[in-house]
C-alpha cells in the first residue's frame, strides 16, 4: 500500500486548500468529506490530479469479484 497524504494549508484570507497525495481514483472525496464538513462546505474549486483518473489496487479486485 503506498504512503497516502492529506496537506492542508489555510491562506491568511481564511482561505483553506487540501491536497492529496497517494490515493487513486476518486476514493480521495471519501477521504476529504469529513474534514470539507468541519471547514463549512464550501469548496470554491476542486481540481483532480492525475491520480484521480487512476484505478487503485481495491477497485481492480472487486471489480473481479464482482465480474467473477
Amino acid at each position: 500500500m503506498e504512503l497516502q497524504e492529506i496537506d492542508v494549508f489555510i491562506e491568511k484570507d481564511g482561505q483553506v486548500k487540501i491536497e492529496i497525495r497517494g490515493v487513486k481514483g476518486m476514493s480521495c472525496l471519501d477521504l476529504t468529506k469529513d474534514l470539507e464538513a468541519v471547514l463549512g462546505d464550501r469548496i470554491a474549486a476542486r481540481e483532480m490530479t492525475p491520480e484521480a483518473d487512476e484505478v487503485g489496487q481495491e477497485q481492480v479486485q472487486q471489480q473481479q469479484w464482482q465480474w467473477g
